[in-house]
């Protein structure tokens, strides 16, 4: 006999705990984890900044319908704020500044920056080498996020509203029967008529085992490590330092260093490691820019960031299956913008027809039909 349940959730990152706590004040929830814990995989490697720059337009748009949440969140969501000041400043040699206007041009429409001459740039980064930039700006609401007391403060509200969390509830089957989505786990059959896929890199597996066609998900490899800063060095008003050609990135992490070569490798969904290559790539474009010396890295990881082609979020029911819901496809966003979209998830599935908006995005923009009519445009198939 299967647990019955309004609405199941499989996944326990981000965005599945984000809009599972939306909906347990409206429907019976459950969410169903493969791991031992929330937030194992992309969510705990994610480098934890909300950057209000960071992304395409409907990125940013996403972004900033969830400042408010991050800024002021339900009484007694967390015992401290969920932010706290970094500021982050993009940077460009001589050859980069091209592109650095391009990108400021685009960004400052909708973002609050300073712009930075080579001077500015260095008294603001005093690590860089001297000469090395040639011009930069900031954002300086940037903020690190406290993604622990996020993933906690959202589990609180889910338990509270009388929903649950199942870890080590890996999904092994999916079936439609009577007008209801049967999910077979390790603890027993589970059932409800509505199906959130919000499975990260593994959604497309999911709607695989559940009949449903894909939506062409990209799982890429991000790696990182991190490393002592020079003796001396205060991180405390250090900002977050980002390549104009996104070939790096570097901050502060837990009174040390962390350097990343915002790589973008394709990868099958797993537990990733990182490569050594990757790490030495990032090591050394750092070493070329900041006067640190690199003698010993202290942790390394990799993380899975998933795009679909258009690297804009799947959001909605699926036109081909009944019930069936997917939350995907957030790529490298996933934190900052998940506010945004558990909000607009659970209306969309509490309250199907009425076409919700966050900031102005319009629900098809988000919608996975999108993804299918693209592909019959392009010649494809789904």
């Amino acid at each position: 006999m299967a647990d019955r349940f309004d609405i199941l959730v499989i996944g326990a990152g981000v965005a599945g705990l984000s809009a599972a706590a939306a909906l347990a004040g409206s429907a019976r929830v459950a969410v169903l984890e493969a791991e031992d814990q929330p937030g194992y995989h992309a969510t705990g490697r994610s480098a934890a900044i909300l950057a209000q720059n960071y992304g395409n337009g409907l990125i940013r748009a996403l972004t900033a319908a969830s400042l408010p949440f991050f800024d002021t969140p339900p009484e007694g969501f967390a015992a401290a704020p969920l932010l706290s000041p970094r500021g982050l400043v993009r940077i460009a040699r001589a050859d980069q500044r091209p592109q650095l206007e391009a990108a400021f041009r685009d960004m400052a429409a909708d973002t609050a920056l300073r712009w930075l001459d080579a001077d500015a740039v260095a008294e603001r980064i005093p690590l860089l080498r001297p000469g090395y930039a040639a011009a930069g700006f900031e954002n300086p609401d940037a903020a690190d996020i406290d993604v622990h007391a996020l993933m906690q403060g959202w589990q609180r509200q889910l338990t509270a509203a009388g929903g649950t969390v199942r870890t080590c509830a890996g999904v092994q089957r999916i079936a439609r029967v009577n007008g209801e989505w049967l999910c077979d786990t390790p603890g027993g059959p589970v059932a409800a008529p509505i199906l959130v896929n919000a499975a990260g890199a593994w959604a497309d597996r999911v709607a695989d085992m559940a009949g449903v066609a894909r939506i062409g998900l990209m799982p890429l490899r991000r790696s990182a490590a991190t490393f002592d800063a020079p003796e001396g060095v205060d991180l405390a008003g250090f900002p977050m330092t980002v390549d104009a050609d996104e070939a790096f990135y570097m901050k502060p992490e837990a009174g040390r260093l962390l350097a990343s070569p915002a790589d973008e490798t394709p990868a099958v969904p797993g537990d990733v490691r990182p490569e050594e290559l990757d790490i030495a790539h990032a090591i050394d474009r750092v070493q070329t820019a900041f006067a640190v010396e690199v003698r010993h890295i202290r942790a390394s990881w990799a993380g899975l960031r998933s795009f679909v082609a258009d690297r804009a979020p799947v959001v909605g029911f699926d036109d081909g299956a009944r019930g069936y819901f997917w939350l995907a496809a957030q790529g490298g966003y996933g934190v900052q913008t998940a506010p945004a979209l558990a909000r607009f998830a659970a209306d969309s599935i509490l309250h199907p027809g009425a076409a919700p908006e966050i900031a102005g995005v319009p629900a098809d923009a988000l919608a996975p039909h999108r993804i299918r009519t693209n592909r019959t445009q392009q010649g494809g198939t789904s």
